[in-house]
C-alpha cells in the first residue's frame, strides 16, 4: 500500500498535479513538469516536501492500522477475559465441588451414625417396652383368672340358692301361710296358741303380738306345729340369701324376712321374754348338710335390757347336739355374756384371745363380722356366715358340741325358737 501511495504521488508530481491527503485536506501546489534539469537546492526541498508526505501518509496508515489493531487487541482482551472468567468458574465450581463432596460425606457420616444410634436406641426402647407389656397383660390375665374364679363361685352359689328357692317356694305352694295379719293377736305365740287355739286350728305363719312392756306391737313367725306349737321364732336360717354381717344397729332392731331367714331383734326378744310372771325355753333345731336333725333346749332362758348389752341368761340344757353354749371348758361359756359385734365388743378379749393358737383382738371380725354372745369367741355362733352345702370349707354356722367322727358336723339350716314353760303340750 506504501508503494502504491508513492507511485500516484509521484505520478501526479510529474503531471503538476494536486496533492490530496489520506484524511482529506487538500494540499494545492503549482509545481511544473519535474526535470532532471532542476536546481540541487529545489530539488533538496522537493525531496524533504517528498518526505514529509511519505511520513505523513505513513503515519495516517499506521494510525489506521493502529485503531484497528487496538480494537482487535480489545476484542481479545474481552475474550481473554471471558475465557479467564469461565476458566476461574471452572475452577471455582471444581473446588466448591469437592468442598461440597467433601461436605457431604462428613454429613452422609454424621447422618448415618445418628440413625444407628437412633435405630438403637429405638431397638432398645422396643425391647423394653415390650417386656412391661408382657409383664402387663400377664398381670391382667392373673387378675382376670381371679376374677372369673371368684363369678364362677358366685354363679355356683346362686345356682345352689336358686335351687334351694325353687324347693322352698314348691314347699309353701303346698303348705302356704296366711297373708299379713292387720291386727294384734296376742303377746306372744304361746299365748296366742293357747287362746284362739282354744277355739279353731291356728296355722302357722305371722302374726301381731303386743308383749308386755312394749311401746308398739310388731310381728312374728308363729310356729304351731312344732311340738305342740307357739313358738315364736327369733331367728332363722335356711338359704344365705340375707346377710347376717351386720352392725349394732341391725342386731338391735332386726333384719330379713319373716317368711324366710331373718333376725327378730334383741329388743323385741327382750320384750317378749322379761314379761311378768312368765318364763321362757329357748329351742335351737339344727340340720346338718346329709339332712341329719338334732336340737339343744334350756329352760329359763332370758336377757338382760339394753344398759346392759341384752346378756344371755340359760338354764338347764337338754338335747342330743351338745350344749356348745356351755361348751367344754370355762372360757368357752356364753352363758351370761352381753351381745358383740363388729362396731360393739363385749366378747371378753381384752386385749386379745387366744383361739387356735391364734391371737385374736375380736371374735366378731373372726367370725366375718356377724353377732353374736361371744366369749372369747366360744364354740357356738348361730348367726356365721352362711357357706353352702358341698363346700370344701366348714361352715360359719357354728354349734361346737355337735361332732360326727370327733369333727365339727357343717349345718345346712337353723332356727332359734322360744315358748313359755308353763305349756302343757311340751314333752
Amino acid at each position: 500500500m506504501y508503494f502504491e501511495i508513492r507511485k500516484n504521488f509521484t505520478t501526479k508530481l510529474k503531471n503538476g498535479g494536486t496533492i490530496t491527503s489520506g484524511n482529506g485536506n487538500l494540499m494545492r501546489k503549482k509545481m511544473g513538469p519535474v526535470s532532471n534539469t532542476l536546481p540541487r537546492q529545489p530539488r533538496i526541498q522537493a525531496s524533504l516536501l517528498f518526505l514529509n508526505i511519505c511520513i505523513f501518509i505513513c503515519g495516517e496508515a499506521i494510525q489506521r492500522n493502529c485503531g484497528h489493531q487496538s480494537t482487535d487487541s480489545t476484542v481479545v482482551n474481552i475474550v481473554e477475559d471471558v475465557s479467564n472468567a469461565k476458566d476461574e468458574n471452572k475452577s471455582y465450581d471444581t473446588v466448591y465441588k469437592e468442598d461440597c463432596e467433601e461436605s457431604c460425606d462428613v454429613k452422609t457420616k454424621i447422618t448415618r451414625e445418628e440413625k444407628h444410634f437412633m435405630c438403637r436406641n429405638l431397638q432398645n426402647s422396643i425391647i423394653s417396652y415390650t417386656r412391661s407389656t408382657k409383664k402387663l397383660l400377664r398381670k391382667i390375665m392373673d387378675e382376670q383368672q381371679a376374677s372369673l374364679d371368684y363369678l364362677s363361685n358366685q354363679v355356683n352359689e346362686l345356682m345352689n340358692r336358686v335351687l334351694l328357692l325353687t324347693t322352698e317356694v314348691f314347699r309353701k305352694q303346698l303348705d302356704p301361710f296366711p297373708h299379713r295379719p292387720v291386727q294384734s293377736h296376742g303377746l306372744d305365740c304361746t299365748d296366742i296358741k293357747d287362746t284362739i287355739g282354744s277355739v279353731t286350728k291356728t296355722p302357722s305363719g305371722l302374726y301381731i303380738i303386743y308383749p308386755e312392756g312394749s311401746s308398739y306391737p310388731f310381728e312374728v313367725m308363729c310356729d304351731m306345729d312344732y311340738r305342740g306349737g307357739g313358738w315364736t321364732v327369733i331367728q332363722k336360717r335356711i338359704d344365705g340369701i340375707i346377710d347376717f354381717q351386720r352392725l349394732w344397729c341391725d342386731y338391735l332392731d332386726g333384719f330379713g324376712d319373716l317368711l324366710g331367714e331373718f333376725w327378730l331383734g334383741l329388743k323385741k326378744i327382750f320384750y317378749i321374754v322379761n314379761q311378768k310372771n312368765t318364763s321362757f325355753m329357748l329351742y335351737v333345731a339344727l340340720e346338718s348338710e346329709d339332712d341329719t336333725l338334732a336340737y339343744a333346749s334350756y329352760d329359763n332362758f332370758w336377757l338382760e335390757n339394753e344398759t346392759r348389752f341384752f346378756k344371755m341368761h340359760l338354764g338347764r340344757y337338754s338335747g342330743n347336739a351338745g350344749d356348745a353354749f356351755r361348751g367344754f371348758k370355762k372360757e368357752d361359756n356364753q352363758n351370761a355374756m352381753p351381745f358383740s359385734t363388729s362396731d360393739v365388743d363385749n366378747d371378753g378379749c381384752h386385749p386379745a384371745c387366744l383361739v387356735n393358737g391364734q391371737s385374736v383382738k375380736s371374735c366378731s371380725h373372726l367370725n366375718n363380722n356377724t353377732g353374736w354372745w361371744f366369749n372369747q369367741c366360744g364354740l357356738a355362733n348361730l348367726n356365721g356366715i352362711y357357706h353352702f352345702p358341698g363346700k370344701l370349707f366348714a361352715t360359719g354356722i357354728q354349734w361346737g358340741t355337735w361332732t360326727k367322727n370327733s369333727l365339727p358336723v357343717k349345718i345346712k339350716s337353723v332356727s332359734m325358737k322360744i315358748r313359755r314353760t308353763y305349756n302343757p303340750y311340751f314333752k
